[in-house]
């Protein structure tokens, strides 16, 4: 009499297999639970001839669909293959910032005529706007309110007219410098504070009257 050894771990294998075959790729989905799943001595899932995972019968039964977890790996795949493309963009795409530059140029009493320090004031704020996309310059004119109101409508036309001049002398576009005269009309002092009558303590009380204000805004490469 010959005796038969029968590898039951093989036997149950293959009885696993073609029970599993017998399942529609398209059955209700279960829960996956990777210990639920046969593992060969790599870690990698045992697959049955029809591209299915074994079961290997503990645990809740996995989703019989063919690969093992095909959605998350193609997700991952997905994203893994977007992450250099997305990171590639962002760093092609260059930064810009929105900036606004002003500057306030004074003068002395009844003159037009740029002070030091007012031109010291206008290199800064030409150093300040290299590289900036604007469509133009506005500067505007002020006078103090001695003298009578057409003398100082003119006079304050005169000193913008003076720092427009010396902005365009520093490369500034003329056509992108834009003007406007307020005259006396819009003071910066208070009328409680400073006197009309002319001497020098309202002159000098009157000095932020005096000026012109320029400003620019507009984008550029964020620095």
């Amino acid at each position: 009499m010959r005796s038969t050894f029968v590898n039951k771990p093989a036997a149950w294998a293959l009885a696993s297999t073609l029970a599993l075959a017998a399942f529609s790729p398209t059955a209700s989905a279960q829960a996956v639970d990777e210990h639920a799943l046969l593992h060969d001595s790599s870690g990698m899932p045992v697959m049955s001839g029809a591209g299915l995972c074994v079961h290997t019968g503990f645990g809740p039964a996995p989703s019989w669909t063919r690969g093992c977890h095909p959605r998350v790996v193609a997700t991952i795949a997905t994203a893994a293959a977007a992450a250099p493309a997305s990171m590639a963009a962002a760093d092609a795409a260059p930064a810009y910032e929105k900036v606004v530059f002003d500057a306030n140029v004074l003068f002395d009493s009844n003159k037009s005529e740029l002070l030091p320090a007012g031109r010291d004031t206008l290199d800064q704020f030409v150093g300040k706007i290299g590289g900036l996309e604007s469509q133009s310059v506005m500067a505007i004119g002020y006078a103090d309110r001695m003298g009578t109101e057409g003398a100082n409508q003119i006079l304050s036309e005169e000193r913008v007219a003076a720092v427009k001049s010396y902005l365009v002398g520093k490369g500034v576009a003329a056509d992108r410098v834009k003007t406007s005269g307020w005259g006396e009309t819009r003071p910066t002092t208070n009328l409680s504070d400073c006197k009309e009558a002319n001497n020098a303590k309202n002159v000098a009380c009157m000095q932020p009257d005096r000026h012109v204000f320029i400003e620019i805004s507009g984008t550029r490469l964020a620095q």
